[in-house]
């Protein structure tokens, strides 16, 4: 039977996996053929290829850390009280976003590309709800918490039945991946589905359109959910990290190779739109997702195990760090892509001071009101400022 008890591993590697997102978005105005919301003059190829590498798996170790922690929430609750807690903590934080941390977003965007109005002229738009890019309305980065929300409310019934004894022959079954390994399996559906379909829809975020996509991520949760359902399977991706690496590793050399050297497919396959050949060569990006993910989540396993546990003060913040960083770096950015500096000192400057602005943010204005804790998916409770972090890490505010 899994265990009651919470593992600090998957705190921290959730603390470290938006730390990537920080990373991410920070590098997004000086990445090469890939315009964003602000666009420094000038492109970086390094911060190109960091921001490549880091989206090849931050946001699949999010979606996956998401199931793995539903599976702790499932423990003391109900279907239905599972439903009610992610509304509190996911639908109303998604709201109150989509009225005020992403419209500076969409603003700052707007003037850069010639709106001459301020920021109350613009917000007017706002409000006529017609969605981003042809309108100003949108959720921007946080898609993430739409599409968390609504996979909870389509998977409850299931994350309910699992956590209940019914399951307990299936957990007992599930234990036959954790063997040599075949835990590696479990990542075929998803690599499947995305190979198959990703041609034919490519992403949007909109949910609305993202045929391949949504139904790409609801897998990554479904899987953490359960990894932790059999505490074996995660006893497997330790035993098994340095072939994880070594695959993760190998993969990105190879695709590398061909993006770096213009090696295209169409080029060695003239009828690669038909060929079933090219369902395996697009297979490399989900595996490659698939492998880091696996690795990630060994070695922190293995090794963030033994830290201490995540800080109440950190695992508390780290959800509307989530939710205000972009916006933060948007802002920063449209004023600092106009200096004169070097791109590393644009980048360092934006990294650090959205990182500091953000916690400051949060510890002022969000930390120390109830109603403010609320609209942010926090909890209400009275903050309290602990010495020492308590042996088992809270529940955290979003997966």
């Amino acid at each position: 039977m899994a265990s009651h008890i919470r593992q600090t591993y998957l705190d921290w590697l959730r603390v470290f996996a938006i730390f990537g997102v920080l990373l991410y978005h920070a590098a997004r105005p000086f990445m090469v053929d890939d315009p964003w919301h602000i666009n420094n003059a000038t492109s970086s190829e390094v911060l190109t290829e960091f921001a490549f590498w880091l989206s090849r798996f931050r946001m699949h170790l999010l979606f996956f850390i998401s199931g793995a922690v539903t599976w702790y929430m499932m423990r003391r609750r109900t279907a239905g009280g599972f439903v009610a807690l992610r509304f509190r903590r996911l639908f109303i934080p998604l709201a109150v976003g989509m009225f005020l941390i992403v419209p500076p977003q969409v603003y700052m965007e707007r003037v850069e590309h010639g709106f001459k109005g301020n920021f109350l002229d613009f917000y007017g738009q706002v409000l006529h709800f017609q969605p981003y890019p042809k309108g100003d309305f949108s959720w921007h980065h946080l898609w993430f918490i739409a599409y968390l929300f609504l996979y909870d409310i389509l998977l409850a019934p299931l994350f309910a039945w699992a956590a209940s004894p019914k399951a307990k022959a299936f957990t007992e079954k599930l234990r036959w991946f954790a063997a040599g390994k075949r835990v590696y399996l479990l990542m075929l559906p998803s690599v499947i589905w995305f190979s198959a379909m990703v041609m034919r829809y490519p992403g949007t975020n909109d949910l609305v359109h993202d045929y391949c996509y949504f139904p790409y991520w609801m897998l990554f949760v479904v899987a953490g959910f359960l990894f932790m359902m059999q505490p074996a399977l995660m006893d497997s991706l330790e035993r098994n990290r340095r072939t994880s690496l070594t695959f993760a590793f190998a993969l990105l050399l190879g695709i590398n190779y061909l993006r770096w050297n213009d090696i295209e497919l169409e080029n060695w396959l003239p009828d690669w739109e038909t060929n079933p050949l090219t369902y395996l060569y697009i297979a490399r990006w989900p595996l490659l997702s698939w492998c880091w993910v696996m690795a990630l989540t060994g070695y922190g396993k293995r090794y963030l195990s033994r830290w201490r546990t995540v800080p109440d003060y950190v695992n508390q913040s780290v959800y509307p760090f989530y939710i205000l960083h972009q916006t933060i770096i948007v802002i920063i950015a449209f004023y600092v892509v106009k200096t004169g500096d070097t791109i590393g000192m644009k980048y360092l400057f934006i990294t650090i001071t959205s990182l500091l602005a953000s916690v400051f943010i949060i510890h002022l204005f969000i930390r120390p009101f109830a109603w403010v804790r609320f609209l942010m998916g926090m909890k209400t409770g009275a903050v309290k400022e602990k010495a020492a972090a308590p042996e088992v890490a809270p529940l955290p505010q979003v997966s």
